[in-house]
């Protein structure tokens, strides 16, 4: 069952936004070669492109994507990193009133090379040496005011700082547990929706199975939910009463780079649209894997419509 998210305004200007994402905003090359080159070698590239990454920053734009308003909220550097990102934020109609651009630094950047042949990525990054996110005023009355807050353990301090902001104002939290970060248990403690990635759940609870690690993790947090994600495989989701799976669908898979972050993003869309958190599962798998059939995290991201269009051809109705 869904419904309609809600709306703050309704005379066409921009709406606050429901989703607000903090965590890494990277600018990706991607080199796209028939196979991966043996060391110290020479391979000729079949594709060569800039694009947005990073996870809470690409669930942000797939949120937008989707049709519920977003906002990033971060520091990036003036320089070609950072002017490509903010424009690309724009360009998905995500709000970036709240991003700072600061002269004199290095952005985060990151070159990931694509197997065309396994339909795998490498990636090589650089963290840049930007200062730490700090929250005024606004960025934390804009937190409290949406409905849901991404992050994905980047940023850790004004990360952590949000948390208790959305959890004093009721908003709730939706942390893409990908990295095994220092600190992380101060972020899991103050999780609502708990999405981590199988490495991460097995690494973390030291459990031998995912449907252990998914039961653990939520015994030791306490979130509404935990969903952990298994690539190919789909995943499972504990709900303190029981252990559900969902699936993966299965397409002919180009590009693999940011699947994780577009499911994530996909998530706290459906959360917003009234979903239940098993059809959040279901919504969030099909959007991932439409994503994987174009070539980057951002530029082949369905709209809403297409998201139910797919689903309906595999007789998914949610």
């Amino acid at each position: 069952m869904r419904r309609a998210w809600r709306r703050r305004n309704n005379d066409g200007k921009r709406r606050q936004a429901e989703i607000v994402g903090i965590g890494a905003c990277v600018m990706d090359t991607l080199i796209t070669v028939s196979k991966y080159p043996k060391e110290d070698t020479k391979v000729r590239a079949l594709s060569y492109k800039l694009a947005g990454g990073g996870p809470a920053a690409t669930g942000i734009v797939t949120a937008s994507c989707l049709g519920v308003p977003s906002g990033f909220i971060g520091v990036l550097a003036q320089d070609n990193t950072g002017i490509f990102l903010k424009k690309d934020f724009v360009r998905y109609g995500v709000d970036v009133s709240y991003i700072e651009m600061k002269g004199g630094y290095r952005g985060f950047s990151s070159t990931v090379w694509l197997s065309k042949n396994n339909a795998t990525r490498t990636c090589v990054f650089d963290r840049g040496d930007l200062p730490p996110l700090e929250l005024d005023e606004k960025k934390k009355a804009l937190i409290a005011g949406s409905s849901i807050l991404l992050i994905d353990g980047n940023e850790m301090g004004a990360a952590q700082e949000a948390c208790l902001v959305a959890k004093k104002s009721g908003t709730k939290v939706l942390y893409d547990c990908g990295g095994m970060y220092e600190g992380v248990e101060n972020l899991l403690g103050l999780t609502s929706v708990m999405i981590p990635s199988e490495e991460f759940a097995l690494g973390h609870t030291g459990c031998k199975t995912v449907k252990e690690s998914a039961t653990k993790l939520f015994e030791m947090y306490r979130p509404e939910v935990t969903i952990v994600t298994c690539g190919k495989k789909g995943g499972i989701m504990y709900d303190g009463k029981e252990l559900t799976e969902y699936p993966a669908f299965k397409v002919d898979a180009i590009d693999t780079n940011g699947s994780g972050d577009v499911f994530h993003g996909a998530f706290a869309a459906a959360m917003i649209k009234g979903f239940s958190y098993q059809s959040c599962c279901v919504y969030a798998s099909a959007v991932s894997a439409i994503k994987c059939t174009g070539y980057g995290a951002r530029e082949s991201l369905p709209d809403e419509n297409e998201v139910y269009s797919f689903l309906e051809s595999r007789g998914v109705r949610l």
